[in-house]
């Protein structure tokens, strides 16, 4: 049982505020419990010069935590001059992710930018993430007339806690897991990403697969709210 008493198998609240931001093309504010992190998309005309006369388009993405979203102020990354490599194995998390289910040849030589700071860190940020970064992209899509994609992806985060599988870890109960597991997977049910660790001991082939049925019954429950807010 979590802090707040949610059961083992149970997400923390999901909400999906989308039109947070004016200007971007397409924008959501994506809430897991106390975790709350803005997404949006942007289009640019022309690709990297690697991509150039290819009539190919491009997808990246842009991952940073504002200085207030942890407990104690977080220097930006900005001021030190270099990203961190956590901030970096995000970002390509990120673009991995959403390229898995986007047609590049269709978008025609664009860019589509993702944007994602972290408003409030309370364990997640990154599932949170690609899971509002997928509402931002369709929606960005939606009004700029471009190809959406051609399936839902959504992520949550599993793990074992105290010898439970639990869902959708927070913050404490990320700091005490045995297992820490993001799982990024199509509405399908397809995975497009497991990353797995064991922080103390080793778990079985059979923890794994537990948990990863887990997450898929949160993507799916995800997968829904996701559904809504791009309607």
């Amino acid at each position: 049982m979590s802090r707040e008493g949610r059961a083992p198998d149970a997400l923390r609240p999901v909400e999906f505020v989308t039109d947070f931001v004016e200007q971007a093309s397409g924008s959501v504010l994506v809430s897991f419990g106390l975790t709350r992190v803005l997404c949006t998309a942007s289009v640019d005309d022309g690709v990297p010069r690697w991509l150039a006369g290819s009539g190919r388009g491009w997808l990246t993405a842009e991952y940073g935590m504002l200085p207030a979203s942890t407990g104690r102020r977080t220097q930006r990354e900005a001021s030190t001059g270099r990203q961190k490599g956590r901030t970096v194995e995000i970002q390509r998390l990120l673009g991995r992710s959403l390229r898995a289910v986007y047609d590049l040849e269709a978008l025609g030589e664009r860019t589509v930018w993702i944007d994602c700071d972290v408003v409030q860190a309370d364990g997640g940020t990154r599932t949170a993430a690609i899971s509002g970064a997928w509402v931002a992209l369709t929606l960005g899509a939606q009004r700029a007339g471009l190809p959406e994609p051609s399936e839902l992806v959504g992520a949550v985060s599993v793990g074992i806690v105290e010898g439970e599988p639990r869902l959708d870890l927070d913050y404490e109960e990320d700091s005490a897991a045995d297992v820490d597991m993001n799982v990024v997977m199509t509405g399908d049910g397809r995975l497009v990403e497991v990353q797995a660790t064991a922080e103390r001991v080793p778990f079985s082939r059979g923890e794994l697969d537990a948990l990863v049925d887990l997450a898929a019954a949160g993507i799916r429950e995800i997968g829904a709210s996701q559904r809504k807010a791009v309607a």
